[in-house]
């Protein structure tokens, strides 16, 4: 007899202003990690995955580094809305309406183009 699938933890997510399933685990062992298990759901922390890349190209982040790790749990709990403030700036630009982003652009004699070859 095989067991039912297990019910998605709902959170009311700070972020995203919905109720949508919850983190899995803490992400950190910390009392933010404890907030954002909480109050953040996973398609939020998703996004911050995504937007934390950003700050690690931008300034070189060394997670391993007390100083690393410091200052992306300070973007996170501002991204999150736990704490008051800017985000760090960073070097992304959103594409203009029309363009293609930089990972969307081929060149023409490009061997990765999609396509047939010649």
């Amino acid at each position: 007899m095989s067991e039912a699938p297990e019910e998605p933890r709902m959170v009311q997510c700070r972020k995203l202003g919905k109720l949508l399933p919850g983190l899995k685990r803490k992400p950190y062992r910390n009392e933010l990690g404890q907030r954002i298990y909480d109050e953040v759901s996973q398609e939020a922390w998703d996004l911050w995955l995504k937007e934390s890349v950003r700050f690690i190209n931008t300034y070189r982040v060394d997670l391993a580094s007390p100083e690393g790790q410091k200052f992306m749990l300070k973007q996170a709990a501002i991204f999150f809305g736990f704490e008051q403030g800017d985000l760090a700036e960073t070097a992304w630009t959103p594409p203009k309406p029309g363009e293609l982003a930089h990972h969307e652009r081929r060149r023409p004699d490009s061997p990765w183009r999609a396509g047939p070859s010649p």
